[in-house]
């Protein structure tokens, strides 16, 4: 996989190069983005650390598309991230596939990725990484928790996508299997800063479909999503050899009207957990939660937001209080839960500008920080806050 990438590397930007030399222009669209805030979370390292307020929430990237053939096209993204302590500092490929579309498998449109596509199967995670895209800087962490966001923003394998336009309804269905690497970030979000090796992923399989009728003001969804994850210990390490599985079930939703919009998405995963801690460890747990979110159009250039997302690490234990004691009182019972309320304001300042403003109020901080981080305690309070402004910049 990594020769197949470095030859898809080569061969996309030669062919930015190509077409920047005035050649083959046609064949290539390319677009790009800059955003720049500043931010802070309040009683919470989520994003800065004591209380400060920071100018990292900078992202830059350049994406692209060249037509190889009138059904065969090479699409790539390449950006630079600075979200505080949310996740790794510094660039990366967010994706680069081969895309080969199909027309007509028995009245379906299809199309088949193959290299590192896009997550598809929810409702933003297909447009997460672009800022203009989202309604928030921080979207719902139920569902996006920012501590895995190379991982689940896409997957290096193979992804089909079919489509199906009638007169009274759209269908759209999607499969994708691949796997990601896990750097040192992930992994000590995972299972600690005292964990040494490495964690590989063997495998995630996704399954989505959606439907909406022809107005199109509707949009309603389920996907479904299996992953192996596997530890590998150096030979002296904190941790032991395990695995572990991760199912989620997911139902999304969203309405369009003229002046507003409602999305929705609920979720259900289910862990289990071998090894790892001891060699004979087992855990299996089940976590729930979502969102719901309304955004309403003031006028064609200024617009709010209020939502609000929910996430329950243990629905056995849905206060924390068997976590807390499992734990010997190192981590209290509120990192079993979090509960945000955030608001938000756009303002389109002028085509292809815009500001956007949010603050959110959290209760808990299960998403917040590793649960198995030695000084969990220390990290973030029971109630706390964030806030970002953005400026952002496309063309």
């Amino acid at each position: 996989m990594t020769y197949f990438y470095g030859l898809m590397t080569a061969l996309w930007l030669c062919c930015v190069s190509f077409s920047a030399n005035g050649q083959e222009s046609s064949n290539l669209q390319w677009h790009g983005y800059f955003s720049q805030g500043i931010t802070q979370s309040i009683d919470s390292d989520f994003i800065t650390s004591d209380n400060q307020i920071s100018a990292e929430l900078t992202e830059i990237g350049l994406n692209g598309l060249y037509q190889v053939a009138s059904n065969i096209s090479i699409a790539g993204q390449v950006v630079y991230l600075d979200g505080g302590n949310r996740f790794e500092q510094g660039s990366r490929l967010d994706y680069l596939f081969i895309d080969w579309t199909v027309d007509d498998i028995a009245g379906w449109q299809a199309q088949i990725h193959l290299g590192r596509y896009k997550n598809s199967h929810w409702l933003y995670s297909v447009t997460r990484d672009v800022p203009q895209t989202r309604d928030t800087a921080v979207l719902p962490q139920s569902v996006y928790f920012d501590g895995f966001r190379d991982v689940a923003l896409g997957s290096n394998g193979i992804q089909t996508r079919f489509s199906k336009y009638t007169d009274n309804h759209v269908w759209e269905v999607n499969w994708s299997y691949g796997r990601s690497t896990i750097n040192e970030e992930q992994r000590d979000y995972l299972l600690g800063s005292l964990a040494l090796g490495k964690i590989k992923q063997d495998f995630v399989h996704q399954f989505s479909v959606f439907w909406q009728p022809a107005s199109m003001n509707w949009k309603l969804g389920a996907s479904w999503l299996d992953s192996d994850f596997e530890y590998i210990p150096l030979e002296q390490d904190n941790r032991f050899a395990g695995m572990s599985n991760i199912r989620r079930f997911m139902i999304s939703m969203q309405y369009f009207s003229e002046n507003w919009e409602l999305s929705s998405e609920l979720l259900r995963e289910i862990q289990d957990f071998n090894g790892v801690f001891t060699p004979d460890y087992y855990d299996k747990r089940t976590g729930e939660g979502g969102f719901v979110q309304l955004r309403y159009l003031f006028s064609p250039r200024f617009s709010g937001l209020v939502s609000y997302d929910s996430y329950t690490n243990d629905v056995d234990d849905p206060n924390g209080v068997q976590l807390e004691l499992e734990s010997g009182g190192t981590v209290p019972s509120y990192f079993g839960y979090m509960d945000t309320t955030a608001v938000g304001l756009r303002w389109d300042i002028a085509p292809k500008w815009r500001l956007q403003a949010e603050h959110h109020w959290v209760d808990g901080a299960t998403r917040a920080v590793s649960l198995l981080d030695p000084d969990i305690a220390d990290h973030t309070e029971e109630t706390w806050r964030m806030w970002s402004i953005q400026l952002m910049y496309w063309f």
